[in-house]
């Protein structure tokens, strides 16, 4: 029987920035061998403008993401929890392995300042990657 597929959640308060630049850089360099989700706490009704652009320079296309609602049915489907900032307000479940990625936050932020927040996020992931799939 085939082992089954890890599951990673990315959360942040909005998820327009943070969290949705590492859902799609897992969601890329996985190649379908792990379930990637993202959401926030709070979420904003857009991804930031700057994120998209920043995105588009590594050829990965946000425009059609929408930010998500951070549910506990999300959390208790994953098997790795990564929060960037959210705080008090993720829930946590036993048996689930929580990470907490401190980075800056793009809200508000140009496209110069996305930049090394994305490349910091990719990095990091690329590691998570390593982890999850040896």
């Amino acid at each position: 029987m085939a082992e089954p597929k890890p599951s990673v959640l990315f959360v942040c308060v909005h998820n327009a920035g943070r969290s949705q630049m590492a859902a799609a850089f897992l969601t890329r360099l996985a190649q379908g061998r792990i379930d990637v989700r993202s959401a926030g706490s709070s979420p904003a009704e857009t991804i930031n403008p700057a994120v998209v652009l920043a995105m588009a320079e590594r050829d990965i296309d946000l425009h059609a993401e929408v930010p998500k609602m951070l549910t506990a049915a999300a959390v208790q489907a994953s098997d790795v929890v990564i929060t960037m900032g959210c705080g008090d307000t993720c829930p946590v479940f036993p048996g689930k392995s929580y990470l907490d990625w401190s980075l800056d936050d793009p809200a508000g932020q140009g496209v110069d300042a996305v930049r090394p927040i994305r490349d910091e996020i990719e990095r990091r992931v690329r590691a998570l990657l390593d982890q999850l799939l040896p």
